[in-house]
């Protein structure tokens, strides 16, 4: 009975910033560890960043270390991911997970609950 709705996607140029959001409902005390993953047409579902259940440790893709930054706001139940520096690579639908563990671990089977995801593109 966790919802999670992802939003802040949009079309952005090369070298462009965005902030995505990932707004939780429902029976939130079960949510620790929160995820973004991406999807890109014709690929798989990779991981790409994480936070533990009180933003002590983060994990982050290599792909995307340095450019993207992963941060919660437990008091407004969401979890924010700032995407700087974009490539055209980034284009993908940005998922936003849940995990009821507390590590923010980079399988996407530690994660219970998903969004539907909000899609980023870049352009050239």
């Amino acid at each position: 009975q966790v919802q999670l709705v992802e939003s802040g996607g949009g079309l952005v140029q090369a070298g462009g910033s965005l902030r995505l959001s990932c707004a939780a409902s429902g029976s939130i005390f079960s949510i620790n560890a929160m995820g973004w993953f991406r999807q890109a047409p014709g690929k798989e579902r990779e991981f790409v960043a994480a936070i533990s259940g009180r933003s002590s440790i983060t994990s982050y893709a290599d792909s995307v270390k340095g450019r993207f930054t992963i941060s919660r706001d437990n008091s407004k139940r969401t979890t924010y991911l700032q995407v700087n520096s974009l490539k055209f690579e980034d284009t993908a639908v940005y998922i936003c997970a849940a995990s009821g563990l507390v590590l923010p671990l980079t399988r996407a089977n530690a994660y219970r609950y998903w969004g539907q995801g909000t899609q980023v593109t870049v352009s050239s």
